[in-house]
């Protein structure tokens, strides 16, 4: 018997056909070449595989392989993308999506993991997921195959499970036991009665054995605590940071500077203006914008602490690019602030109040976090009150800020209570002595402790 493997144009699927039997039944919507005698020319771009078989069953399990084996071929195969310059792999931290989901074109399908960020990998086009190529905490390069998605109308809901059926009632229903007629009163009297044997009473010797028995035994004195041990995997995040930390205290020659600024100009200016801004900016005025406009003042006179070393050379910079330290629930992120020297107050607060909710959200770019010339830290909104932070490498320093706390303080030869907050700056002594280091942060407390100063520099 003379049967034909007929292929759709368009889609790929497999019509046979003998003598009218088909395989796979045409489909309205679909272009389907069929082959017969007394047809016309067939129409559209196919292929036909001439097969010689002995059974239709047999043609048809074929048929249906080679369905199967087409409908792969035309899935498009989606790699791990290109995520920047210096990361070459990372860990696919979660499916969102499923083989046999429709997805949209553009649609998140899997969260990548690397040093810095979590990067998204959406679908290219709309369609249905066909293979996944790669497991949940697997380490995936650039490049690598990651699913196989089918080209077609995404987007809809997948296809729900089919309802598990009520188990079907027993055709005969259980019989039920006829209660039985309660006895006479004559029959109750006929039935034998049963002889109660006297019991013996109780000896005197039996009792204090008794009561030893019943005593229970002694509670422990002391409840043994728990000892129990949670090991958890370290995320790329984290081990990124230790990496780079540990870098820093290897490769910088750290030296920290402390000193001392009275917040009460600076306070009293915040709470003269807040209400105005919020309402007028939509934006609340903090201290960290006025820290990072009177640091690039300051970077701006002391250029070696905006520098950095490559190599043998020094860089120097006539920008100031301000990494502003963020605290996430996955480690320490430090978003960059450009351009801060051609920013005001409300531009420098607007910047950091944006890049911190990005933050949080878990939405940073690796673009906004590339660079930097210069780091901010607050650990002061978590109550510290000193601290030596570590440089960012391959920054030259770093300013610690710490909480305000009132304290008593001369001033005119009175000792009067101020706010006061202690900061540190730690440098490359490699690239900054400690003149110019100690110069940086007294003018830095010099333009706090009298903002008007920022409006009269350059």
């Amino acid at each position: 018997m003379l049967s034909k493997l007929l292929l759709g144009a368009t889609t790929g699927r497999a019509l046979a056909m003998s003598r009218g039997w088909y395989a796979f039944p045409p489909s309205p919507c679909e272009k389907w070449l069929i082959w017969t005698e007394g047809c016309d020319r067939p129409t559209g771009k196919t292929r036909r595989l001439p097969l010689d078989v002995s059974s239709a069953g047999y043609f048809s399990l074929y048929a249906r392989q080679i369905h199967i084996e087409e409908r792969v071929r035309i899935a498009e195969t989606v790699k791990v993308p290109q995520m920047a310059e210096s990361i070459t792999e990372g860990t696919l931290k979660s499916w969102l999506k499923q083989v046999g989901d429709s997805v949209a074109a553009d649609e998140e399908v899997a969260t990548i993991e690397t040093d810095k960020i979590d990067v998204s990998v959406n679908a290219p086009t709309a369609g249905k997921i066909v293979e996944l190529l790669a497991g949940e905490e697997d380490t995936v390069t650039v490049g690598q195959d990651l699913f196989r998605i089918e080209p077609g109308e995404g987007g809809g809901e997948s296809a729900p499970a089919p309802k598990e059926e009520a188990p079907k009632e027993d055709a005969e229903p259980a019989k039920k036991e006829e209660p039985k007629p309660a006895p006479s009163e004559d029959a109750k009297k006929d039935e034998p009665k049963k002889k109660e044997e006297p019991k013996p009473a109780p000896k005197q010797q039996d009792a204090p054995k008794k009561e030893k028995e019943s005593k229970p035994a002694p509670a422990s004195t002391a409840a043994a605590g728990s000892r129990n041990e949670t090991r958890v995997k370290m995320n790329r995040m984290r081990l990124r940071i230790a990496e780079r930390l540990k870098e820093s205290q290897n490769a910088a020659a750290s030296l920290t500077t402390f000193n001392e600024i009275d917040m009460s100009s600076l306070m009293d200016l915040r709470k003269r203006y807040k209400d105005a801004v919020l309402k007028e900016h939509d934006v609340k005025l903090g201290y960290m914008s006025a820290f990072a406009k009177a640091c690039t003042l300051a970077l701006q006179e002391i250029p070696a602490a905006n520098a950095s070393i490559e190599g043998d050379e020094i860089v120097y910079r006539d920008y100031v690019d301000l990494s502003v330290a963020v605290a996430t629930p996955k480690g320490l992120v430090t978003p960059v602030v450009r351009n801060a020297e051609s920013l005001g107050f409300l531009g420098i607060e607007k910047e950091i109040a944006a890049l911190g909710k990005k933050a949080r959200d878990g939405k940073l770019t690796l673009e906004d976090m590339a660079g930097g010339s210069f780091t901010i830290s607050n650990g002061g909104v978590f109550g510290s009150l000193y601290g030596t932070p570590i440089i960012n490498l391959p920054q030259s320093a770093v300013l610690g800020m710490h909480s305000i706390k009132d304290r008593p303080v001369v001033v005119d030869g009175q000792i009067v209570i101020r706010p006061i907050m202690v900061v540190a700056l730690t440098y490359d002594h490699r690239l900054l002595d400690g003149r110019e280091a100690v110069t940086f942060l007294v003018k830095v407390k010099e333009y706090l402790e009298d903002p008007r100063k920022m409006l009269l520099a350059n």
